[in-house]
């Protein structure tokens, strides 16, 4: 019996001689014997003859003697056909099989290279039109959030609004046509139709507080002032129009104030027409209304107060639902020789993000000139117009408690006339106040600002503020306060 000299395992003749194996090297079955190889008889295993292993390696044995030849390098293979190509392996792929790759053909890389350039450029011009898109949308979001967008202004929208009104049943098509021809009547002599005033408020609020004894240990109230809600006309964008009315009904009980206000109404018609008409000396103490306003801010640009402010709104806001802020009552104030300065509190000064500085500074104006220790004061001073991002309102008085903790008296425009009614009741019991009431958490906003009367300025004084005020103003709008210029958490901005 014979054994493989690689293997060890029992082969007969014919295996033998099949495989090449040598006849010189057989040898006996012995478990004993390691194995040797077979071409040069070497014993110790495969592993330590390189020549059996030179020899294994090759595809065919040849005869005893014979000299054994490496194999022969393998050719690369078709991926489809698994057929040897060599070196035409790339010609053979888009002969044979050139339906399968598509018809890029040779020359192939430079066309995916352009084709993925092509659809790059086609992303990124996609992408940026509906960036541009969006920001057209967001921009013309923003125009008809802030009355800029061409629809139309305080005429249109009461209109409009009285229009839904009937078709809704609410109102009769002849209340219509009487409102419409109040309203038309109105704007035509520009003054408001005190249809949304409700007056004497501070008076009944003063006799309450003599009251009143439950918690206020003092109480200072501003001089009269007239509440003017929102109408259909101006409701969502009238804030500020309707403040300065509040403020500005306020100036006119005041005997220097209306003295001033009247001349400079009276100076401008002599100018025009040689003498003061009746209807002027009747309408002094008119309020005008939010068109009229809107004309008179723009008079106040074209005198050269806030320029920057004015190409904010192309200088035209007459026609338009623009809003209007601090910087606008504040040209306007000035422009009708009007004394007033813009106090910016532009950061929280309190815990969970209050302002307790803006309530003192308050405190201060109605309380400096009133040393008397009266439970009850009303300062002759003016209110005070409070601006914050997206509303504004007038600051009619302020309470301390007797825990020290103080409360501001808030007019809001938004606050319709009957409820404000409510508060001219005589036995009131003081439920109503909550309209006013506004305390230290209540007032949470980032910043706000107000606008303070005081005094009335000359020509000379008015000449010079045009231009150092319109600098100021130009800086106050862009909110970039120093902190070396900051005191107690506010800053004084126009004196």
């Amino acid at each position: 019996m014979l054994l493989c000299g690689v293997c060890g395992q029992t082969l007969s003749p014919e295996e033998a001689a099949a495989a090449g194996q040598r006849r010189h090297h057989p040898r006996p079955a012995s478990p004993d014997l390691p194995p040797c190889c077979p071409l040069c008889g070497a014993t110790g295993g495969p592993p330590r003859c390189e020549e059996r292993r030179r020899h294994t390696d090759t595809a065919e044995l040849g005869p005893p003697g014979s000299r054994c030849l490496p194999a022969p390098e393998r050719l690369p293979e078709c991926p489809f056909c698994e057929e040897a190509a060599g070196r035409e392996l790339e010609a053979h792929l888009w002969a044979r099989h050139g339906h399968v790759l598509g018809d890029l053909g040779p020359g192939g890389n430079m066309r995916d290279l352009e084709l993925a350039q092509q659809l790059q450029t086609e992303e990124d011009e996609r992408q940026k039109s509906e960036e541009e898109k969006q920001e057209r949308e967001e921009f013309k979001k923003l125009q008809r959030q802030y009355g800029l967008d061409n629809s139309g202004g305080y005429k249109q929208q009461f209109l409009k609004n009285m229009e839904r009104e009937v078709n809704r049943g609410r109102m009769q098509p002849f209340d219509y046509h009487k409102r419409k021809a109040d309203m038309m009547e109105s704007l035509a002599f520009g003054v408001d139709d005190g249809k949304t005033k409700t007056s004497g408020i501070i008076e009944a609020l003063c006799k309450y507080y003599q009251n009143e004894n439950k918690d206020v240990r003092r109480v200072w109230l501003s001089a009269g002032v007239d509440h003017f809600h929102s109408s259909l006309g101006d409701r969502g964008w009238g804030c500020g129009y309707r403040n300065f009315q509040m403020l500005l009904s306020s100036l006119l009980q005041n005997s220097l104030y209306n003295d001033c206000l009247r001349g400079r109404r009276g100076s401008r018609e002599e100018a025009e027409t040689g003498h003061l008409t009746q209807t002027s000396r009747r309408d002094t103490a008119a309020i005008p209304s939010i068109p009229k306003i809107q004309s008179m801010i723009e008079d106040a640009w074209r005198e050269g107060f806030d320029p920057h402010g004015a190409s904010h709104f192309n200088n035209r806001l007459h026609g338009s639902k623009a809003w209007i802020g601090a910087c606008e009552i504040y040209s306007l104030l000035t422009s009708l020789r009007i004394k007033c300065q813009i106090i910016d509190f532009h950061k929280p000064t309190g815990p969970t993000g209050t302002h307790p500085r803006l309530f003192e500074w308050v405190l201060h104006y109605y309380s400096a000139d009133n040393g008397s220790g009266a439970k009850v004061v009303c300062a002759s001073k003016p209110p005070i117009y409070l601006q914050h991002e997206g509303h504004s309102r007038t600051i009619v008085g302020i309470e301390e408690k007797k825990n020290k903790t103080l409360c501001l008296l808030l007019f809001d425009p938004g606050c319709p006339s009957q409820e404000m009614q409510k508060l001219l009741e005589k036995n009131s019991d003081g439920t109503s106040l909550r309209l006013l009431r506004k305390y230290l958490g209540s007032l949470k906003e980032k910043q706000y600002q107000i606008v303070a009367v005081d005094g009335v300025l000359t020509l000379e004084e008015k000449a010079v503020s045009i231009s150092e005020n319109s600098f100021c103003l130009r800086k106050f709008k862009r909110i970039c306060i120093s902190s070396l210029m900051c005191v107690y958490g506010f800053m004084v901005i126009f004196f």
